[in-house]
């Protein structure tokens, strides 16, 4: 069955008098969840020892962990300096997700800064097949999996195909589809089955069935302008999308039981999780 979690803390969590992360993993398990995505976004500060912590928590509460690797890395950037720092970015989120016990690490891949596109896929493109030889190296006896992200902004590597085709490059690269994102790069146009239908087909097209099953899934509503994203919503907002319900009834039909799904709602992406989890579950 599909697993469903949010993206950090709620506010109810600490509104209900919790002040640790340690707390969180028990929390979502008592709201009928099973993930937990622990962000490194404004970079990796936490120590080996409080993640150890925080991993044997969780286990104990059955709650996988995911991580989110720093929001900076550009692997399209052309000097070699910052491409350093990117891998290492990568593979300290990867360090600490092992520490977890987790198995997912989303990471943003790059931007045009001031190239084409073109030449920005180019240089991700190298890059990434350089970060996964060094993958290979270090991370050959670990069932982890680095999972590009789609983005929401037009200027920003990360289209659901382009993040798709670069998983094709190896097997330990699964993608992170952020169907907010996706919407926003689409101008709303995500409204209806036929529409995730056309990018799940993608997925199993171009990766096949067993890969795509291990699918890791964003999910919020997001307020888009003509540049792409603005900011995350909740599952409330009636303006902007997208809606669920197709979505949950595709993982059905094409049994995505090994996919995983982040919440990612502005605030309250708990329990905007258990409404996911219970579209998912009665549709």
């Amino acid at each position: 069955m599909v697993k469903f979690g949010p993206s950090g803390n709620d506010k109810l969590f600490y509104e209900e008098g919790h002040k640790t992360t340690a707390e969180a993993f028990k929390w979502v398990k008592n709201l009928g969840l099973d993930l937990y995505e622990y962000s490194f976004g404004r970079g990796i500060t936490l120590s080996d020892q409080t993640a150890i912590e925080y991993g044997k928590i969780a286990k104990e509460c059955g709650v996988e962990i995911s991580v989110h690797a720093p929001y900076f890395i550009n692997l399209a950037n052309p000097n070699i300096e910052a491409i350093d720092k990117s891998f290492g970015y990568i593979l300290n989120s990867l360090q600490k997700l092992i520490i977890f016990g987790g198995r997912k690490c989303v990471v943003h891949i790059g931007s045009c800064m001031n190239m084409t596109r073109d030449e920005a896929l180019k240089n991700i493109d190298y890059n990434l097949h350089r970060f996964m030889e060094i993958f290979d190296e270090r991370f050959s006896k670990n069932a982890i999996l680095v999972c590009p992200e789609a983005m929401g902004k037009f200027k920003q590597i990360g289209t659901y195909q382009e993040v798709i085709d670069f998983c094709c490059m190896h097997k330990a690269l699964v993608p992170t589809l952020d169907f907010g994102h996706i919407n926003c790069v689409l101008q709303g146009r995500l409204n209806n089955k036929e529409e995730y239908r056309k990018i799940l087909d993608y997925l199993i097209e171009k990766l096949g069935e067993d890969k795509a099953r291990q699918l890791h899934v964003h999910f919020s509503k997001i307020e888009f302008s003509d540049k792409g994203e603005v900011k995350h919503l909740t599952l409330a907002d009636e303006k902007f999308g997208p809606p669920f319900e197709p979505l949950a009834e595709l993982l059905q039909e094409y049994k995505m039981d090994e996919a995983t799904v982040i919440c990612e709602s502005k605030e309250i992406m708990a329990q905007d999780a258990v409404k996911l989890k219970n579209i998912y579950v009665n549709v």
